[in-house]
């Protein structure tokens, strides 16, 4: 259970339902911090193991089979042989099984497409995290009201706390402090520096920027860290770049404001959650327009709304989308109003949580439940009261995760 989705688990736990979540051990993903559970949630931790590439975890065939469960949530991964014995024990034992997954995240053909197809209709529902990923299970076949779209969402009510607490007086400041000055528009980048990241167009395109006239520069902002670093660095200082490399950087109260003074935050490859943390203090996304390179949650770029897409590797066009949202040194109180109203409206755990519900009972898949919702709308701007639950009383449900 990845502990960036801490704040969706912990609001899955307000629903009147019997949770209990289940972990392999070792954490078969390492490199990714497990989340932990608060002392009132029941969690079961099984063995599992990685022989040649496959993860081996039979305690989640045994949930699949476990009496007194009604829901089983699986992760939706094809290739794991645990998972498939898992949905059909859940199927043949007469539980609701679901699968929370990218689903496709690209078009399929022959024995891999029919491979995933089968895989994916032993679920009475999938939990998709993007509306991509329903349009190609559709296209394979699915029905699309068992494709429920999920989203996906970061600890949201504490980003909405830190944003509240800060002033343009302390960004002018920050500004000044981390980039030497405060006249210049920025375009910040949060990523690990590796090369799928594509951090070197990030600053070619400023170069080009640099060279189309003073009024079209932008200063860099990268924060992270990686084996990239030092050629990156060099090739800044090559091409005249103003770019600073903050480092790596943990901390939600300093990226909250290094976000906020920044005019957009660029991911030159691919953008997955980075999109949402942006968003969410108000900062537009730039990033590519290749559908089947990236991540569910580049769904939240609106262009022209809430950010901008480039043509895949093409410079020009990303100095161009970069040069839309810094005309101005700072920027815009409508700018950040819709970026908060589409992470308000869509990609939060108080969403996530509502549409996991409707899931759990059986209800249709319904893309147009936000629309016909002014209570949730309502709830979500306010960031306070939970959503009425409406499972029925003494239900039950386990989901298997990391």
């Amino acid at each position: 259970m990845p502990h960036y989705r801490d704040a969706v688990w912990t609001h899955l736990t307000d629903l009147d339902v019997d949770w209990t979540f289940v972990c392999a051990e070792p954490n078969p993903e390492p490199t990714i911090k497990r989340w932990t559970p608060p002392p009132t949630v029941q969690t079961r931790t099984w063995r599992a193991w990685w022989i040649r590439g496959v993860l081996v975890h039979p305690g989640v065939v045994w949930e699949g089979l476990r009496p007194g469960t009604d829901v089983l949530i699986l992760g939706g991964n094809a290739w794991r042989p645990a998972t498939w014995c898992a949905a059909i024990a859940g199927r043949v034992t007469g539980k609701r099984v679901l699968m929370w997954t990218h689903a496709w995240t690209r078009t399929e053909t022959g024995l891999k497409a029919l491979f995933r197809r089968t895989f994916y209709k032993l679920a009475n529902g999938l939990l998709c995290y993007g509306h991509a990923g329903k349009c190609w299970g559709i296209a394979q076949g699915l029905d699309p009201s068992r494709l429920h779209v999920v989203y996906n969402s970061l600890n949201y009510p504490l980003q909405r706390q830190e944003r509240a607490k800060v002033t343009r007086e302390e960004l002018v400041a920050l500004r000044t402090k981390v980039m030497g000055r405060a006249d210049r528009p920025i375009a910040v980048c949060s990523s690990r520096l590796i090369p799928v990241r594509r951090l070197d167009l990030l600053i070619e395109a400023a170069a080009q920027l640099k060279q189309r006239g003073a009024s079209s520069e932008v200063d860099l902002l990268i924060i992270g860290d990686g084996p990239e670093r030092a050629a990156l660095e060099t090739l800044a200082r090559q091409r005249g770049v103003h770019c600073v490399f903050y480092g790596a950087c943990y901390e939600e109260a300093v990226l909250s404001r290094l976000i906020m003074m920044s005019n957009c935050m660029v991911a030159p490859g691919k953008v997955g959650l980075t999109s949402l943390h942006a968003l969410a203090y108000g900062t537009p996304v730039v990033t590519h327009n290749n559908a089947e390179n990236q991540m569910p949650e580049w769904e939240a770029i609106i262009p022209g709304v809430t950010g901008s897409t480039f043509t895949d590797e093409n410079v020009g066009e990303l100095a161009t989308a970069i040069a839309q949202w810094c005309a101005d040194a700072w920027p815009s109180e409508s700018v950040r109003a819709e970026c908060h109203r589409v992470v308000d409206r869509f990609w939060n755990p108080f969403v996530q949580r509502e549409i996991v519900r409707r899931a759990l009972v059986g209800e249709p898949a319904d893309d147009l439940w936000f629309l016909r919702s002014d209570v949730l709308a309502a709830q979500v701007a306010r960031g306070d009261a939970p959503f009425p639950d409406s499972t029925r009383p003494g239900s039950s449900a386990q989901c298997s995760g990391r």
